[in-house]
């Protein structure tokens, strides 16, 4: 049985016990992930693409604002990762919603917890992590992030940012200019930044030193 007949109600299971919308909004948010949006300079902010990305951030920034009215301070990360998982696992139950076609990455330096970093799904799966990755060459990626982890698991600043830049050009098996990548950083006590093209090319330059 083919499964155009359950494209179109993501609430009815096909007889192999899938939801085809889901796996194709999984497969939408894994086309490409460059940009780095910023939703809130000084809590969080997410890596998606646009369309999509803009409901996704829209509600971001509500579910902040409310939870900052409510309670009177800024909401933490991981209860915003939650909120946002189960309002992601909401579309998947009604046949006039589709999910989105966003993955969602959410990073925070909190207060009691310290570094934070969660992902979350179309499907409305949340999980935190020490280092992640979403995209087309995602399980390479987490493959060679646990390596890394696993060998210095308490990384500084430099080599944080040194393994992610490795993590690209090795799973995608490139050497990038300075203009080719984004680099955004969360750091205690400053509001996010994305590098400048200078800071990126001083990077790459002691990457390619140390090779």
């Amino acid at each position: 049985m083919s499964g155009d007949g359950y494209d179109r109600h993501i609430t009815i299971f096909s007889p192999e016990g899938r939801l085809y919308q889901i796996g194709a909004s999984m497969c939408c948010a894994a086309v490409r992930v460059r940009s780095v949006a910023r939703a809130r300079p000084n809590a969080w902010n997410l890596v998606a693409r646009q369309t999509d990305s803009k409901a996704q951030v829209q509600r971001l920034r509500y579910e902040a604002h409310e939870f900052e009215n409510k309670f009177g301070y800024k909401i933490p990360c991981h209860v915003l990762a939650k909120r946002i998982a189960d309002v992601s696992q909401v579309y998947t139950q009604h046949a006039s919603m589709r999910a989105f076609g966003v993955i969602t990455m959410l990073i925070s330096v909190d207060d009691e917890k310290g570094p934070q970093l969660f992902k979350i799904d179309p499907a409305g799966h949340f999980w935190g992590y020490k280092a992640t990755s979403a995209g087309v060459k995602e399980q390479e990626a987490q493959n060679y992030l646990e390596k890394k982890i696993k060998a210095n698991p308490a990384m500084d600043y430099e080599a944080t940012l040194h393994t992610a830049i490795t993590c690209l050009q090795s799973v995608l098996s490139a050497d990038f200019r300075p203009n080719e990548i984004e680099v955004g950083v969360v750091v205690q006590g400053q509001r996010f930044r994305k590098l400048p093209e200078d800071e990126i090319e001083a990077h790459l330059t002691a990457i390619s030193e140390r090779d």
